[in-house]
């Protein structure tokens, strides 16, 4: 698993409202994860969607944790579910959060769009790829802190 946190991208920061209609607060750091896949991500059948199933749930499973850290110091969180791009915490808006966008916008990698999905080209790992993202209220340095502090864990990179 490969963690890094950003300030949030202008696609965040101009629809906001849209994404996470309930914050009373900006969105001051975006946590992306990336996870490496046993497969490649481009093909849709059944071994690909059990591996996306999995890598989905190991991601929420994290992402809660980080969640409750934060919530725990009072800051605003919200995980996107990577199937969805709607936040899992709090009332969704009418937009979705492409994660796949926000990686490429925050980290510069480049995108595959030769099938159905658009995917991350991975300096290492290829389009055996899979991104999520989590937001939160709180300075990219408060949000680093906590996830640097789960290294062992979860055999991160920050």
């Amino acid at each position: 698993m490969q963690c890094s946190v950003h300030d949030p991208n202008q696609f965040i920061h101009t629809h906001l409202d849209q994404l996470l209609p309930a914050w009373t607060e900006p969105v001051s750091s975006v946590l992306l994860v990336l996870q490496p896949s046993l497969l490649s991500l481009e093909n849709q059948n059944p071994e690909t969607e059990i591996q996306k199933q999995q890598l989905r749930q190991n991601f929420l499973e994290f992402g809660q944790v980080v969640a409750t850290k934060l919530l725990q110091q009072g800051y605003l969180v919200d995980v996107f579910d990577p199937k969805t791009g709607l936040p899992v915490l709090t009332q969704p808006g009418n937009l979705t959060l492409d994660d796949v966008r926000v990686v490429h916008t925050c980290l510069g990698y480049d995108l595959d769009r030769s099938g159905k999905c658009t995917l991350i080209l991975h300096p290492q790992w290829g389009k055996a790829v899979y991104p999520a993202v989590l937001v939160s209220s709180a300075h990219p340095n408060i949000l680093r802190g906590i996830v640097s502090g789960m290294l062992q864990n979860y055999h991160l990179c920050l």
